[in-house]
């Protein structure tokens, strides 16, 4: 039997993995999500904004990251629209050209915001610190025109927009440096508010600007989508995607305490002989 075990067939160890996505997934199993500080305090930051004020999102991320990302951004959008914040997006990624305006287009949807009044999408331009450096001297000195190319002095939205002074908080969605970019460019120089939604791998980076108060929040990957999904009372990928990740750790947590258990006896048996 140990040594069955010891040399258990990678294929049964895929199909459980799959066993472990598939089952949950069906019936729909989730397990209790505790909200930690870091994200809200960005819900609690939106709570406090009467409603017309600016939010600014920049996707500045690209398909890879969707996963962790994206739900982010659906229940921040939902957030401020539910809350009539307006907002502008934008992106200093390339790849994030077509996922900001996506996301942007669906989330309105779903919650009867009006483009060019409860939110524009602005689009890419390229040179990410002068992009940021120049929309804190005239945003239309950089952005022309929206993503359908749309004259920004035609849009009713943005009339009375004309740079950070009117921007009450930056979000930067995030799977690289670009938030760090925010911080040391716009929040330094114009005291501009910041908060973030990074990915799971560079949280950590993260952590020492809530520390010193150059973040005002943090989502910290897949997670932090979920806990805002929680907190927005409004359970959507993430929250599936928690339940199927805690379900296939288990698995993983499971058969590495078998295998050393298997390892250990059979070590022992070895030792008597």
């Amino acid at each position: 039997m140990l040594e069955k075990l010891m040399r258990i067939d990678r294929r049964v160890i895929f199909v459980l993995v799959a066993l472990a996505v598939i089952i949950p997934t069906l019936l729909k199993v989730s397990f209790p999500i505790t909200i930690s500080e870091p994200t809200r305090k960005i819900y609690d930051y939106i709570e406090a904004f009467p409603p017309g004020s600016i939010v600014l999102v920049a996707f500045d991320y690209s398909p890879s990251s969707m996963a962790e990302l994206q739900p982010m951004g659906v229940a921040f959008l939902r957030h401020c629209f539910q809350k009539k914040i307006r907002v502008i997006g934008m992106t200093l990624v390339t790849d994030g050209y077509e996922l900001g305006y996506e996301i942007m287009q669906d989330t309105a949807k779903a919650t009867g915001a009006i483009d060019g009044e409860d939110y524009v999408y602005l689009g890419f331009r390229p040179g990410s610190i002068q992009v940021m450096l120049g929309m804190g001297t005239a945003i239309d000195s950089v952005f022309d025109s929206d993503y359908a190319g749309k004259s920004l002095a035609d849009i009713p939205m943005m009339k009375g927009i004309k740079n950070y002074s009117q921007i009450d908080l930056v979000l930067d969605l995030a799977a690289s440096s670009t938030t760090e970019d925010w911080i040391a460019y716009i929040n330094t120089r114009y005291n501009q508010k910041i908060a973030a939604g990074v990915t799971g791998v560079i949280v950590s980076q993260m952590y020492p600007y809530m520390q010193t108060g150059q973040l005002i929040g943090l989502m910290p990957g897949l997670l932090g989508a979920a806990e805002y999904e929680k907190l927005i009372d409004s359970p959507a990928k993430a929250t599936a995607g928690m339940s199927v990740q805690s379900f296939v750790h288990l698995l993983i947590f499971g058969l590495v305490i078998l295998g050393n258990i298997a390892f250990f006896i059979q070590k022992r048996k070895d030792e008597n002989l």
